[in-house]
């Protein structure tokens, strides 16, 4: 039997190899041969070296949506992460409606980042206007302070039930004897539980890393890049450049611009995983 299994593996394995073939692998190749092209479309690409990258990285509105892109990433990580901890250690004490909470805390997880970002857009404008303040439109601060809101509300929930489901697998017996041993709450916390639930404090990061970066969606609906795209992220500075602009060589630069962001998401990702790795437990 088990030799059947080894010898007939291959025709299982296939499908999904294909699948990953056809859907990635090769376009990926494809799009990294058309980021050195000028192109209007995949058939007429003309080679044109590292002219395309040179671009790229003299382009100030590139360079603007990346050191925005990083402040936003850093804040929303940061917030994201600690709110879902600290609701997870709420939710987590056998408290009354304990259920409801997650469900509702959850919920919003569960929306389209672009309706999201209509509804966040209508609210924030509602009290900008109450306030005196100009409009998300005109407002660059309102609209970085508006993402990271609108991010938090999203992901606040779906990383909340990660943290609850690694401070439910923390064994009972360490907190205990960490009781025993005198161990306040506070140190109980930070030398038991955080390095406990690593594993989960390492996805969670991991996930918020990526969504913070990747934002699109969100960012189109709640400012579209006004005023004057400096709330433009890099996702939302790769598609204006490459759909929005006419021009066989906008398109180069515009997959030239992909090409790193993937490289740059990956890079980071890679950093983040091993620097939280090495502080995972063994349980």
């Amino acid at each position: 039997m088990e030799r059947a299994l080894k010898r007939y593996s291959p025709i299982f394995i296939l499908p999904t190899f294909l699948a990953f073939l056809i859907g990635f692998i090769i376009p990926f190749a494809e799009g990294l041969y058309l980021s050195f092209c000028k192109f209007t479309t995949v058939g007429n690409a003309k080679w044109t070296g590292i002219d395309n990258y040179k671009y790229v990285l003299t382009d100030s509105s590139f360079i603007h949506s990346f050191c925005f892109t990083t402040a936003f990433a850093v804040v929303s990580i940061i917030l994201i992460n600690v709110l879902a901890f600290a609701l997870a250690l709420l939710l987590t004490r056998k408290l009354k409606g304990t259920n409801l909470f997650r469900t509702v805390f959850f919920m919003p997880n569960l929306i389209g980042g672009i309706v999201l970002g209509y509804i966040w857009q209508i609210l924030i404008n509602c009290v900008l206007s109450l306030v005196g303040k100009p409009l998300l439109a005109l407002n660059t601060t309102a609209g970085y302070w508006g993402m990271i809101i609108l991010m938090c509300w999203q992901q606040i929930g779906y990383m909340m039930i990660i943290y609850i489901a690694g401070l439910q697998n923390v064994p009972d017996d360490l907190i205990e004897a960490a009781r025993i041993d005198g161990s306040s709450t506070w140190s109980t916390l930070w030398r038991v539980k955080i390095p406990m639930v690593m594993p989960s404090i390492t996805i969670c990061v991991f996930l918020t890393l990526t969504n913070s970066f990747k934002l699109f969606d969100q960012n189109l609906a709640l400012t579209a890049g006004d005023p004057n795209h400096l709330t433009e992220m890099l996702a939302l500075n790769i598609y204006n450049t490459f759909y929005s602009r006419a021009g066989a060589q906008w398109k180069g630069f515009g997959q030239a611009k992909a090409v790193l962001f993937c490289i740059l998401v990956i890079v980071l990702s890679m950093i983040q995983l091993r620097a939280t790795r090495s502080k995972e437990v063994q349980q």
